[in-house]
């Protein structure tokens, strides 16, 4: 199981929200290659990227940011927030991306989701963000009556690489992971799952792991800004 380092990008510059709140704000540096780097660094061998900007607004709105990154690591980078034509999907492998997440366009527009999954098997990722167990999308500013596990079943024959479950009330607010939610994902979810929204502590990394194999990884951003999660600790406890 990976641990995955977050990088909110809001107005090019690197920054978490709380509860997917644009307006609850904490920058954390505004050189985000830099803070690429430092993931890279200590041992991460992917970075979750997200175009907050894009996922509100619906197109990429920090791209140049995001070459950046891909121009100053050389682990993997996956990216999401935004993708909602098959032309920025292309732009984004084509430009080195190892993988994109695909949220709001998933639910909307499923022609588009399968036609992803069909030229770039295993490389599209499924972001699904709950809101009380239904799909939030537009950057979690709208809440449809979609729930996430009965979603799941709905793209199950797609090539989906893996799905991301956020749980937008617990994401930024330190307070642990919904694991009653995250295992009914892994039990439902036909695909790989990566866990997101809450992990503050290395106790909530290995209770992920706790809910079988077929948790990929877990994405932590919050708690690794603000120190409350040291990265390279979280790793060494996997090992055990």
């Amino acid at each position: 199981m990976l641990v995955i380092p977050a990088i909110d990008l809001k107005d090019g510059r690197c920054v978490r929200l709380r509860q997917g709140d644009m307006a609850a704000e904490t920058v954390y540096s505004d050189d985000v290659p830099a803070v690429a780097r430092t993931w890279q660094e200590r041992g991460a061998a992917l970075i979750h990227v997200v175009d907050l900007n894009g996922a509100v607004e619906g197109e990429p709105r920090n791209l140049p940011q995001i070459e950046a990154v891909m121009n100053s690591v050389r682990v993997k980078v996956q990216v999401g927030g935004g993708i909602r034509t098959i032309g920025t999907v292309r732009r984004y492998l084509h430009a080195g991306v190892s993988r994109v997440v695909l949220g709001t366009a998933a639910l909307t527009d499923r022609a588009f989701l399968e036609q992803a999954c069909r030229e770039f098997p295993g490389r599209i990722l499924l972001g699904l963000d709950a809101r009380d167990g239904k799909v939030a999308v537009k950057g979690w500013t709208a809440v449809s009556e979609t729930r996430a596990i009965d979603f799941l079943k709905e793209v199950s024959g797609l090539a989906i690489g893996a799905v991301i479950y956020t749980d937008i009330a617990r994401d930024g607010m330190l307070g642990g992971p919904n694991l009653p939610a995250l295992q009914e994902v892994v039990e439902r979810s036909p695909f790989p799952v990566i866990a997101s929204g809450g992990i503050t502590r290395v106790e909530d990394v290995l209770a992920i792991r706790s809910l079988g194999p077929r948790i990929e990884g877990a994405i932590v951003g919050k708690a690794l800004y603000d120190g409350k999660l040291d990265y390279r600790a979280a790793v060494e406890a996997l090992k055990v």
